[in-house]
């Protein structure tokens, strides 16, 4: 697994508390659920190549 760096992040109380929300009914945690919701939307703009193993899954 990639090391992770830590970083602060400043978000209104209303929007943590739908994030919270999201991220338990999708049974991930709050941190897990912002990963990926950043990493479907790097992907969708281009910004973030697809991991091999994921390329070479689906044929």
């Amino acid at each position: 697994m990639s090391e992770k760096k830590p970083f602060v992040l400043r978000i209104d109380p209303e929007k943590l508390k739908a994030l919270e929300k999201w991220a338990a009914d999708e049974f991930r945690s709050t941190n897990g659920q912002i990963e990926y919701i950043l990493d479907q939307a790097l992907r969708k703009a281009g910004r973030l190549k697809k991991r091999e193993n994921q390329d070479n899954s689906v044929h």
